[in-house]
């Protein structure tokens, strides 16, 4: 299959297009500076500038652009560009696979577990729960809405909504392992927040699952089958890194430091991937320990 993918730099989208290559799909990157290898091309999200022929001549184009969500502070401008970022790209892609004639290229959108609010408690999350409320859950709705050009169109769209993903090669478990490692890791504030995690090993294939099911379309949870809390992730990763979690982080100055990013350290998100699991996808890392280990390298 041709696979067009947009944030093919980023944590995620390297690991994907180099997982696709191996599986022998060919797999041209969206790039802002001038091409300079043959599986490049040039685009301008913001002025919605893309090659159309390319577009058309792809089986599966991938949006996962974006500025990133883990930047601190979030001030007023990047707010802004936190939404615009977003918006641009699923626009501009929406809208270049909309106007294809004849078969359209699936559309396969990032999104975020965000789409549920900030805190929802112990309330199970599947992909029909209600959206809740925060700066996050509004860039996802509008995100999610970007795309509808597309799917008025006839093309299939996915919105992988993704949780944090988990790998020692970057990302969050290279800041949240840190303090472990240092001897002072502990929980953050009660610990009873459940805390939606998925391995990027099993993002990949999920992403890729999706990508080539014609029967997939919608919101799905890319979120490993895990109810657990930040407590017991944060014991089953000291365990696995030999180290003592007895120094919790309290939630106060963290509320006070971070602001509405703290949010996403401190609210409970109880998610689960039912359209994905109903689909027929089966996770590589669907308990705990299996997924904190594969994570950490250690599988």
């Amino acid at each position: 299959m041709r696979f067009l993918v947009g944030g093919a730099s980023g944590f995620l989208g390297s690991s994907l297009c180099s997982h696709l290559t191996a599986l022998g799909h060919t797999v041209t990157r969206l790039v802002r500076h001038e091409a300079s290898a043959p599986d490049e091309s040039r685009w301008d999200a913001a002025s919605g500038d893309v090659d159309v022929e390319l577009v058309a001549a792809s089986d599966v184009v991938v949006n996962l652009s974006g500025a990133p969500i883990a930047r601190w502070p979030w001030s007023a401008s990047y707010r802004r560009e936190l939404m615009k970022s977003r918006l641009d790209a699923t626009t501009t892609l929406a809208r270049a696979v909309a106007g294809v004639a004849g078969d359209k290229p699936a559309l396969i959108s990032g999104s975020g577990i965000n789409a549920y609010g900030t805190d929802r408690g112990d309330t199970w999350l599947e992909e029909d729960a209600g959206k809740g409320e925060g700066f996050l859950t509004e860039v996802v709705e509008q995100w999610e809405a970007a795309t509808s050009v597309a799917s008025d169109a006839g093309a299939r769209v996915c919105h992988l909504r993704t949780a944090v993903v988990l790998d020692a090669d970057g990302g969050a478990l290279q800041l949240m392992s840190l303090p472990f490692k240092l001897g002072v890791g502990g929980r953050i504030g009660s610990g009873k927040q459940y805390f939606p995690i998925i391995t990027r090993t099993d993002w990949v294939r999920a992403a890729v699952f999706l990508s080539t099911d014609p029967d997939t379309s919608g919101p799905y949870n890319l979120t490993a089958p895990v109810d657990a809390t930040n407590a017991e992730f944060t014991h089953v990763l000291g365990e696995l890194l030999h180290r003592p979690t007895v120094i919790p982080v309290p939630g106060l100055p963290l509320r006070v430091g971070l602001g509405e990013l703290s949010g996403e350290l401190l609210g409970s998100k109880r998610a689960y991937p039912r359209r994905l699991l109903d689909a027929g996808f089966v996770f590589e890392h669907g308990d705990l320990e299996t997924l904190v280990r594969a994570a950490l390298h250690q599988d």
